[in-house]
């Protein structure tokens, strides 16, 4: 009889070692190693696969190309975060959160393709075939020709796949529900993702079908399942969004065939996932203008400006250790805008509590929020309200200056469609302002700081 080898196998990273321990030597994680069978089928490692010894054919570099084809959805905002709609024979994965509408998104997606005459099939592993019709009347999309499946096997799905007329798109709900009988171990483990995901993108490589796979988070926010999926895959979208708002934005974090770091932008509704067409005038809604440490951030997100609104309040600290508090950005980066504020400016703020928070659940990760950050901590230390027709924006460094951004335009042109007539920014040198749109550029933020201190009305006398 044949000897069977194992390895044992990190179920919370992926990494393969030779014996069992009681803690990953990779990711540090405890009680995470399982012993997996290795096999010959699919995902095999190198040892285990046949190697065939046909040459290939080697071709220059250059050379006549054609541009993938895509298949656009109609969804603006689906469209512009794939780079113009699903790519043939390219493999997608898209996280979110549980209850987040990632099903919602794809079931409104795969129902506009199929009205268009596209052959669409959403295989689901979580939920039954009644159960997605259901969701579908819901949505007014019961009558659209969208091929369905309650499936969780990896060759029974491929089979059904490979019957008939090749699919146009192939929606599988989700990577964590497959398993495979060539791999001895349970779905949802690191084998049994990584071999599904294999096995389906060979599929999409082979019959020119765009594979959409749903894959669960993690705690810290990640898909689940070893980075290595990541990998596999053309595409991969995150599903984001906040209980206590009705927006969600789909962002994309990888593309080889668009721009990443695009978003898009929906509300969610009674009857779905609705676009928003103009993500500004809703972040800004419902704006106190007249509050102190509130400051509109003119942002951009991929190749569109976006702005927001960025609130700050410094209140003093009964503790020893102040508190330091951030929703939406990054806590280094404030840490970073106190200790400048503190050394190069000479404002004594780092003993108070800081509050940080962007309004509408929105993260932010350029460093071109420095100033709109730093404006609303002096407001709120200050007690004086910020102009509320002037947007900031620009990058502080540790000497004190104020860096310019790429982008200026678009931003400033998007303030100006926003009713806002003020700019307050770094150096942004030719770029030229939109008429009616009056621009300050700043060289230090002690500049900044001092404007702020003596043009701005505090609070109680603007009452």
């Amino acid at each position: 009889m044949a000897r069977k080898h194992s390895s044992f196998v990190c179920q919370a990273c992926g990494a393969a070692s030779a014996r069992w321990q009681g803690r990953c030597e990779s990711c540090g994680e405890w009680n995470s190693i399982v012993e997996e069978l290795l096999d010959s089928g699919v995902g095999a490692g190198p040892k285990s696969a046949v190697a065939n010894s046909r040459p290939i054919d080697l071709v220059p570099l250059s050379g006549e190309t054609e541009s993938a084809a895509r298949i656009v959805s109609g969804i603006t905002e689906l469209d512009r975060v794939t780079g113009g709609g699903f790519v043939m024979g390219s493999t997608l994965l898209v996280g979110g959160d549980p209850g987040i509408g990632k099903s919602t998104l794809l079931l409104q997606a795969a129902a506009a393709l199929a009205e268009n005459g596209r052959r669409v099939v959403y295989v689901s592993g979580e939920e039954a075939v009644a159960q997605v019709r259901l969701r579908a009347q819901r949505l007014g999309l019961g009558d659209r020709e969208v091929l369905l499946a309650s499936e969780t096997n990896v060759e029974t799905i491929l089979a059904t796949l490979k019957k008939g007329p090749a699919p146009d798109l192939v929606i599988i709900d989700s990577i964590q529900t497959l398993w495979t009988d060539r791999v001895e171990s349970a779905p949802g483990t690191v084998t049994q993702v990584r071999t599904s995901a294999q096995a389906l993108t060979r599929f999409a490589k082979s019959s020119g079908a765009a594979v959409v796979l749903v894959g669960h988070v993690t705690k810290d926010g990640q898909i689940a399942g070893p980075r290595v999926v990541e990998h596999m895959v053309d595409a991969v979208l995150y599903f984001e969004g906040d209980a206590s708002h009705t927006f969600r934005i789909l962002r994309g974090v990888k593309n080889r065939y668009g721009a990443t770091d695009e978003i898009g932008v929906f509300e969610m509704s009674g009857g779905g996932l609705r676009e928003v067409a103009n993500p500004s005038a809703l972040f800004l809604d419902q704006r106190d203008k007249d509050a102190a440490g509130s400051a509109v951030f003119a942002g951009m997100e991929g190749t569109r400006p976006v702005l927001c609104e960025i609130q700050a309040l410094v209140a003093p600290s009964p503790l020893g250790t102040p508190r330091r508090a951030v929703v939406g950005w990054d806590g280094s980066r404030l840490s970073m805008v106190l200790a400048v504020l503190e050394t190069r400016c000479g404002v004594r703020i780092g003993a108070n509590d800081i509050y940080l928070n962007v309004a509408g659940g929105l993260k932010i990760n350029e460093p071109a929020a420095d100033l709109a950050v730093a404006a609303a901590l002096i407001s709120s230390l200050t007690g004086a309200s910020l102009p509320a027709d002037a947007v900031f924006f620009g990058e502080i460094s540790l000497a004190g200056g104020v860096r310019p951004v790429v982008h200026a335009g678009l931003r400033l042109r998007e303030a100006q469609k926003l009713g806002f007539s003020r700019a307050l920014t770094g150096r942004i040198g030719s770029t030229d302002a939109p008429a009616g749109l009056s621009v300050s550029e700043f060289s230090e933020l002690a500049e900044l700081v001092g404007r702020i201190a003596m043009n701005a009305r505090p609070a109680e006398a603007a009452e």
